[in-house]
This record gives structure tokens, C-alpha cells and sequence, in this order.
């Protein structure tokens, strides 16, 4: 008898999916806590405006993308005849998102307050430039996904990944040391944990998820220690509550554009970051077995970003970079359609805040913290050995930026103190000036340092002058290095003293050393070369 054709049955739910779940939606619920943490106890935000205006649109451009990646692993199935296809992980982008809360949103809201804005409107008027940052970084990224493979090998990976190390270090885990310190025996429990799991490799008991035992130990230990200050710092009694939210699209965006054009310098290279790092995953994904197409991947994740921008959203969503690890679950689709959904109706039905809110700072500190340390970890593993000095390089415009954001705080150096010691006598470039000048732009700054002492490791020293050139034309604007100290865009013309020594004394340095390589490109010993210096 001929043998009659079964139709094709993708499996797509396995018991790998629980895991699979477990795993990418406590990503996605670790992120969303940074954010919380770093706007309410960083910078005093309304709690309110974060639960019920942010974390719905947030949350809805996690489920959008998490459905469609989803249906992508049951295309694909179909289409390869396999049943064993893992759908790509899609999740919250953690640079990005704590980065724009310490870089963008959260000084954004004291800048509004301090210029006379009542506390609800300032953070009304922040989500608002939130919402409009998502949208300018979902319509660049949107852009970005026709020319990912170009962008890609235009800037060196010293440059690309040396900037967001930079931020990792300084802006990420510099701060939550504090955290843990304020609170020590918590602190440093859930910080033990965390390292002994997910730095020295070592398995809990019972193969308890390293993240989900110190947030529940830590936790635990806050509510038994706290209340009878045993545990170090100040005891906020539990008042979590659910605050309920739809993702209703609106054009309350426009609202917060001009104030968002501002912080391109700081935003789109966070786009340009998730555009390379989703080359990179489904290139990874497609080594497992699994050939997605990588525009169809890029696209997705552009389109979910400008989805969640429209509905009041303001972190832009990623592939993530586990999808082998999560194939060697044994997970399918069911994890992907299971977080979007759990991840997606907890933004709107509000129980995604009530869990956030459970969790003390102490115990989300030491995730912070190795977070950071691993994205700088990263971009020196990631980077030829020899251009460590390149990845080093672009971290000095972020530490400009860390110590500018401190500065500026009223509560620990007074407006007013502040302001006369960027207008300084006796310097035609006060110190303080050039502190400001060197952090703003802070991202954009560090890939083209990072690119430039790449080329130049790699004597392509006349490229490396490219670099130079493009700091020179986009300093003189205030691009980058703005002489403002809320970093807005400008004809140099316009500026008064000593503001506009900045475009030209930078601008003209970059020159000068362009030329000066470009001159020496033509020299026997650049022609020859040597052997670079071992780090």
C-alpha cells in the first residue's frame, strides 16, 4: 500500500515552554522593576503616572511583539517542515531602558520641576517625551532595519558596545552599590546570590533560577528585618496596590517632540544598539537551527517599539539573546505567547505594579549592578583583544555624564552655585563647562571615540580621521559636547560667553588632530605598521 501523507503538526507547546516562560517573563518583569525603581526612588516620580500611564503602553509593545514572534515560529515550522522550532524571545531592552530613566527621563522630570513646573505636570509633560522618544526610536529603528548589515560593519564593535559599557559601569551599577550598602544585610545577600549564580556559575539547591532566589530571599528577609530595624536604612511599610490601565493610543506624543529632539544624541544610538544586537541574535538563532528571516525580526521589534510609543509606552522592545539557550529547553511558541500575554494584561490589569511594588530597592540594586557589569564584561569579550583601549576610551563621556547628573542635582549642589561655575572667571573654558560639555551627547560620543581608536589600533589611520571629522561637524551644533547644560542643539553664533568657546575650541581640536592623521597617514611607518601593544 502507498504510504499516505500525514499533515505536518508543529509541536508547538512542550513542557520547555514552563521554563521558557518562567525565564523570559522575569526578564521582562526585572526591567520593568529598574524602571519603577529608578524614577519613583531615584527621582521622586509620581508612582502613579508610572503604573497607570507608562507601564500599559510599556507592556502592550511587549505582547504585540512576543504575538508576532510567535506566529513567525509557526511560519517557519510550516515552512521547514519542523516541528521543533523555538520562536524568538522578545522582551524589554535593559540598556536602553535604564539608560533613558537615568539619562533622559529622570533628569528630564527635575529640569521641568526646577523650571517652575507643579510636580504632576512635570511628570505629565516627562511621559509625554517619553511617549515621543519610543515613537522617534521606533520610526529610526523602522529606518535602520533596511541598513542594519551596513551599520554594522560601519562602526567597529569597539565603538558600538564600548558606549553602552560605559553606561553599564557608570550609570548602571555605580549607583545601586549605594543601594546595597544602604541596606546591608539585605543588600548584600540578594548581591551574594546573584553572584555566586550568575558570576561564578554555581547552581542553587533544587536548580532555583539564581534572579528568583535572591529576589525572594531578599525580599522575605526586608519584611522580616525591616520593621524592627534590623536591617539597616528605612523601613517603607508594604502599600502595594493594583493600578489599573489601558494602552489607549493618543497623540499626546506630540506634546513631548520638541523636548525629545533634544535627547536624540542619547536615544537613537540605544536604536542603532537593539538593530546590531537583533542581527546578532537571530544570526545566533539561525546557528541553532532556526533561520528567521533577520528584516522580518528587526521589523518587529521596530513596529512593537512605535506601537508602544503610540500608547503611552516609553521602553522600546528587543529580541533577546538567549533563544538557544531557551531551544535547549526544549520551548517552542508556547513561552513567547504565554509571557506576551501574562506580561501584556499585567500592564493593563495593573498586577505586573502590584509585584514591582513588592520588592524592595535593595533587593533590585544588586541586579543592577550585575547587569552593568555584564554589559562591560561583554564589550571587551565581544572586541578583538587589541582594541581594549578603544572600548575603555568610550567610557569617559558617560562618567562625564554621571558626574554632570550629580551636579545638577539641587538637593546636593545648590541651582545657583551650579550656574556660576559654568560662567567661571579667570578660565575661558571653566571646568565645570567642560564637564557638561564632555557628557552630553555621552553615547554618541563614546561609539565615535571607541570607532576612532579602533581604525587607528587597526592603521587605518585615515579612516580614524573620519571619526574625528564627524565629532568636529556634530560638536560645532552641539550634537554632541552641547554647551547647554541641558544639552539642547544650537548655531554656535548664538551662544554668549563662555558657552561659545565650546563648538569652536572642540570643534577645532577635532580638526587639528584629523589633519594631523591624515598627514601622517602618508608616512613610511604608518604604510609599514608594527605590532600594536598587548593588553
Amino acid at each position: 500500500m502507498a504510504e499516505t501523507n500525514k499533515p505536518f503538526k508543529y509541536e508547538w507547546f512542550t513542557m520547555g515552554d514552563i521554563n521558557g516562560f518562567f525565564g523570559l517573563m522575569f526578564d521582562n518583569m526585572t526591567v520593568i522593576s529598574f524602571l519603577a525603581g529608578i524614577l519613583i526612588f531615584g527621582f521622586g516620580f509620581p508612582a502613579d503616572i508610572v503604573y497607570k500611564k507608562m507601564f500599559p503602553g510599556t507592556a502592550f509593545g511587549v505582547l504585540f511583539g512576543d504575538l508576532v514572534y510567535t506566529w513567525m515560529a509557526f511560519r517557519l515550522a510550516r515552512k521547514t517542515g519542523n516541528p521543533r522550532v523555538t520562536a524568538m524571545p522578545l522582551g524589554l531592552d535593559a540598556p536602553s531602558t535604564i539608560g533613558l530613566a537615568l539619562a533622559v527621563l529622570g533628569p528630564a522630570f527635575l529640569s521641568f520641576k526646577a523650571a517652575g513646573m507643579p510636580e504632576h505636570d512635570a511628570a505629565m509633560m516627562t511621559w509625554y517625551l517619553g511617549m515621543a522618544t519610543m515613537v522617534l526610536t521606533g520610526v529610526f529603528k523602522f529606518a535602520f532595519s533596511f541598513v542594519g548589515g551596513w551599520l554594522q560593519k560601519l562602526v567597529p564593535q569597539a565603538g558600538l558596545l564600548g558606549s553602552l559599557a560605559g553606561i553599564g559601569l557608570a550609570l548602571i551599577a555605580f549607583g545601586p552599590i549605594a543601594e546595597i550598602f544602604g541596606m546591608p544585610i539585605v543588600g548584600l545577600i540578594a548581591f551574594g546570590l546573584i553572584i555566586y549564580t550568575l558570576v561564578a556559575g554555581i547552581k542553587l539547591p533544587r536548580r532555583v533560577p539564581g534572579v528568583l532566589g535572591a529576589v525572594v530571599i531578599g525580599t522575605v528577609l526586608y519584611y522580616l528585618l525591616a520593621p524592627h530595624g534590623l536591617a539597616g536604612g528605612t523601613y517603607q511599610g508594604l502599600t502595594a496596590q493594583l493600578q489599573f490601565g489601558l494602552p489607549v493610543p493618543t497623540l499626546d506624543f506630540l506634546k513631548g517632540m520638541h523636548e525629545a529632539l533634544r535627547y536624540l544624541p542619547i536615544s537613537i544610538p540605544f536604536a542603532i544598539l537593539t538593530v546590531v544586537g537583533g542581527i546578532n541574535v537571530t544570526e545566533s538563532a539561525r546557528v541553532a537551527g532556526d533561520d528567521f528571516r533577520t528584516r522580518d525580526i528587526l521589523l518587529t521589534e521596530a513596529v512593537a517599539t512605535l506601537i508602544a510609543g503610540f500608547c503611552g509606552g516609553v521602553a522600546q522592545s528587543t529580541p533577546y539573546i538567549g533563544q538557544p539557550a531557551y531551544k535547549a529547553m526544549d520551548a517552542r511558541a508556547g513561552y513567547t505567547l504565554l509571557t506576551g500575554i501574562f506580561i501584556g494584561l499585567g500592564g493593563f490589569l495593573g498586577y505586573v505594579g502590584f509585584i514591582v511594588q513588592l520588592i524592595p530597592q535593595a533587593v533590585i540594586a544588586p541586579i543592577l549592578v550585575f547587569v552593568g557589569l555584564d554589559i562591560t564584561c561583554q564589550a571587551f569579550h565581544a572586541c578583538p583583544r587589541k582594541h581594549a583601549p578603544a572600548v575603555a576610551l568610550a567610557f569617559f563621556p558617560t562618567v562625564a555624564r554621571l558626574i554632570q547628573i550629580k551636579l545638577s542635582d539641587p538637593s546636593l549642589v545648590p541651582a545657583a552655585v551650579f550656574a556660576r561655575k559654568l560662567v567661571e572667571t579667570g578660565k575661558a573654558l571653566p571646568d565645570l563647562l567642560v564637564t557638561v560639555a564632555l557628557g552630553n551627547g555621552f553615547i554618541l560620543t563614546g561609539m565615535l571615540w571607541g570607532a576612532f581608536l579602533a581604525k587607528l589600533i587597526d592603521r587605518q589611520v585615515r579612516s580614524a580621521a573620519g571619526y574625528l571629522l564627524a565629532c568636529a561637524a556634530l560638536t560645532f551644533f552641539g550634537i554632541i559636547h552641547s554647551a547647554m547644560p541641558n544639552g539642547d542643539m544650537y548655531f554656535p553664533w548664538t551662544l554668549q560667553a563662555p558657552a561659545n568657546q565650546v563648538p569652536y575650541q572642540f570643534t577645532l581640536g577635532y580638526v587639528a588632530l584629523a589633519a594631523l592623521l591624515f598627514v601622517l597617514s602618508f608616512t613610511r611607518e604608518v604604510r609599514e605598521g608594527h605590532a600594536p601593544a598587548h593588553y
